[in-house]
């Protein structure tokens, strides 16, 4: 019987030799003290015999796997993948990673874990539904959380300033344009890979003060897009993990109301994936953490959020009141006070969350009436996009067959640029509400211009909300 013999793992060895840890005593040492820290804590009784092994060609376990990229890329002051380091094999991912609250600060770690999984397409992660345990624990623990005094001073790696982080800004919102243009499937892959190599690598570095502030701020925002685009695409437990560790970035950068804004961005997922009570709590707790301190615009977002889950379980009396609260406030609005990245919330903005809201409520003429609105005047093709079908969706159900069919078709329209898998959610629930109601020339006329649409084939080969 022929023995198989291992291939030297060279890509190992040329990163030790870079980093300058050519002592397999030391590279150990190393790897031990990493596998001891708090945010690991699976201590790892490798020693120098280990190490030879590794490079001769065996492969280590997962955890130890993952604690030997973690010493290469401190030394080396960039991300060092498993693939890189010839351990893509090894790259068994726990199935919580980046599911847990870290101290602010301290979870660069995790999202770099995060990036490189996400890049490997480790199913474990990113193919996993969304936890309704993390929706139900990581509130309490962001208000309970004390805030951090300052952040540590980095002494290692390349030396960060300000120019790094405005470059980091400008580029994620170029992303952030593509996205609301094309849909979170068009370039999710390129952003992470950007967060992974560029963004990582300024998270390693020597910074300190006010630096530290923004870097974190800005890592955050970027975090965040990741988790709306991952979301966007369908990959619902990836997002997640990308909005609890954003969460834990605008902590680190002290922005309360950067956080608050992302709890609500999660009660949006958890409506969409039908946690409506998971979602009206993520939205109170980010009203609750950031009283005093938010601008209207940013509270009236908040109760929009809690109408649209409050909606979905069937309190029309609540949803009515959040609604209600939510208009309060926007009309004291002053929008030169909101933060940059919110100041797309308009008149146009809201009417489509209540149009949202009626609709789900089954309050036809005003979910047409606030649909109606909206259209033409959101932040983009997308959000047009899903207010037509709501008002298209209305309209069916309120016996204007014509009407809708003539809408659903411009939605098609809009969503032919789109790679969204919250699109064709939409339309498997508009083809779901044709199916239930009886043939008519419209409908039928509509089928056939519709069959020509990738689009629909796609949302209609796939059960209704299945995405």
């Amino acid at each position: 019987m022929a023995i198989r013999t291992l291939a030297p793992n060279d890509r190992l060895a040329r990163l030790m030799a870079e980093a300058g840890l050519t002592s397999h005593k030391a590279f150990a040492r190393a790897v031990r003290k990493v596998s001891e820290e708090p945010q690991v804590a699976i201590p790892i009784g490798c020693d120098h015999t280990s190490v030879s092994r590794w490079l001769h060609g065996m492969k280590p376990r997962a955890d130890t796997a993952l604690c030997i990229v973690t010493v290469l890329s401190r030394a080396l002051g960039r991300p060092v993948s498993l693939a890189d380091a010839g351990l893509a094999s090894s790259g068994s991912i726990p199935p919580d990673l980046g599911l847990t609250y870290p101290s602010p600060g301290g979870g660069i770690e995790v999202i770099a874990r995060l990036w490189h999984a996400d890049l490997d397409e480790a199913t474990g992660v990113t193919r996993r539904p969304a936890s309704t345990a993390a929706w139900q624990s990581i509130p309490l623990n962001w208000l309970l959380a004390s805030r951090p005094a300052g952040l540590p001073e980095r002494r290692e790696g390349t030396r960060v300033g300000l120019t790094d982080v405005q470059r980091i800004r400008a580029t994620i919102e170029l992303f952030a344009q593509l996205d609301n243009r094309f849909g979170g499937g068009h370039a999710r892959r390129a952003l992470i890979q950007y967060l992974a190599d560029d963004v990582s690598r300024v998270l390693n570095g020597r910074y300190r003060d006010r630096v530290a502030v923004d870097l974190y701020c800005v890592a955050a925002q970027a975090t965040l897009l990741a988790a709306w685009m991952s979301y966007d695409s369908g990959l619902h437990g990836i997002a997640q993990r990308y909005f609890i560790q954003a969460l834990s970035l605008a902590e680190a950068g002290s922005d309360q109301l950067l956080s608050g804004s992302i709890l609500d961005a999660m009660s949006h997922q958890a409506t969409f994936l039908g946690h409506y009570q998971d979602a009206a709590n993520l939205a109170r707790a980010a009203r609750s953490g950031t009283q005093r301190i938010a601008t209207p615009s940013l509270t009236a977002h908040f109760f929009a959020m809690e109408a649209r889950a409050l909606a979905r379980l069937g309190d029309t009396r609540g949803c009515e009141r959040a609604l209600a609260d939510a208009v309060s406030l926007f009309e004291r609005r002053n929008p030169d006070n909101d933060p940059e990245w919110f100041r797309y919330f308009n008149d146009a903005e809201l009417a489509a969350e209540f149009g949202h809201c009626y609709h789900d409520m089954g309050k036809l003429s005003a979910a047409m009436r606030y649909a109606a609105q909206s259209i033409g005047s959101t932040c983009g093709a997308r959000s047009d996009f899903f207010v037509t079908m709501v008002l298209a969706d209305a309209q069916l159900r309120a016996g204007e067959a014509e009407l809708a069919c003539l809408g659903a078709l411009d939605a098609l329209r809009l969503g032919e640029q789109l790679k969204s898998a919250r699109c064709l959610r939409y339309l498997g629930d508009f083809h779901e509400s044709l199916t239930s109601m009886a043939s008519s020339a419209a409908v039928r006329e509509f089928q056939e211009q519709a069959a020509v649409s990738a689009l629909w084939r796609q949302a209609t080969q796939a059960p209704p909300g299945s995405s």
